[in-house]
């Protein structure tokens, strides 16, 4: 058995950082050197939901004298809610973040973070500007509740409250009533009083689920403005579209089932049944051909 590298004596974490990955290429990789070359106290927990491409095991092999990685595997995908709960049972931190495997995080980001939640203790959710490639901040970085009539705003294009909050995100901590799931910071007393997420949502809405019951709990959920995050769209997207967008359309049933009033009356419920489904429905041949264009 290998003896510890000795560039490694990990003092025991403040820090979970917690990472699922389902065939999410090499960007993972990345996301995991940038973590692991910070120098707070903190461990990185890889959930690995049954990838075909290799490389979670390679990463582990990679790093096998850092003490701080840990590689839990499972041997099917069982959604991206589970494995964070997974995660989080063998997490030692007193601070848990979720973190997507695209996303780029450095240690005056993590700092900063740390330093908002210990600054605020109303704030049960935390969470940062991830921005594409060209440093464009995303607008689902601040966003509200998929309520049915701002839903229909948005769809629409008409006025009134729409999903996103729209604007410039300000460089600096703001309220809001969801963040990106793609980096969440919330105490482990927090995840734990809230349950963890709802593993009946499989894959997309469970990040808005969270933000709205940390709320439902009479605490903030909070966007530090200033920290911006890399972030690229995930493989797994890309390479099964029909399956994470069957997903993302179950999820939003269940949303709008579970917190938006709307749902009581049966009418409309059966009728945004219908347009949830149409729509996933009407998307399959567009994304069908643009996956058979990106194959050739």
């Amino acid at each position: 058995m290998n003896s510890p590298d000795p560039r490694y004596s990990p003092a025991p974490p403040t820090l979970s950082v917690i990472v699922v990955a389902a065939d999410s290429g090499p960007d993972l990789r990345d996301c995991v050197r940038r973590v692991l070359a910070c120098r707070l106290p903190l461990e990185l927990i890889l959930v690995d939901n049954a990838s075909r491409d290799g490389v979670p095991p390679a990463i582990a092999r990679a790093h096998e004298h850092d003490e701080r990685l840990k590689l839990i595997c499972s041997h099917r995908n069982i959604g991206f809610g589970p494995a964070v709960n997974l995660g989080a049972k063998q997490a030692a931190g007193r601070s848990l973040l979720i973190l997507n495997p695209d996303c780029l995080i450095g240690e005056d980001d993590l700092k900063r973070l740390l330093a908002v939640q210990a600054a605020h203790p109303k704030a049960g959710l935390i969470g940062a500007v991830v921005c594409d490639a060209e440093g464009r901040p995303d607008p689902a970085s601040r966003r509200r509740d998929p309520l049915l009539h701002r839903s229909l705003n948005t769809l629409l294009g008409r006025s009134g409250e729409t999903v996103e909050v729209g604007g410039e995100i300000p460089a600096e901590l703001v309220e809001c009533e969801a963040v990106s799931g793609a980096l969440m910071l919330l105490t482990r007393e927090m995840f734990e009083r809230l349950g963890g997420f709802d593993e009946k949502y499989f894959l997309h809405c469970e990040d808005l689920d969270l933000c709205r019951r940390v709320r439902d709990i009479g605490y903030q959920v909070l966007l530090a403005g200033d920290v911006r995050v890399a972030h690229g769209k995930g493989s797994s997207s890309r390479h099964r579209p029909v399956f994470v967008s069957r997903h993302k359309h179950r999820g939003m049933w269940r949303w709008f089932r579970q917190h938006d009033p709307a749902a009581r009356n049966p009418f409309v419920s059966a009728a945004v049944w219908l347009g949830i489904w149409t729509h996933f429905v009407l998307q399959i041949p567009g994304q069908w051909w643009r996956l058979k264009t990106r194959s050739k």
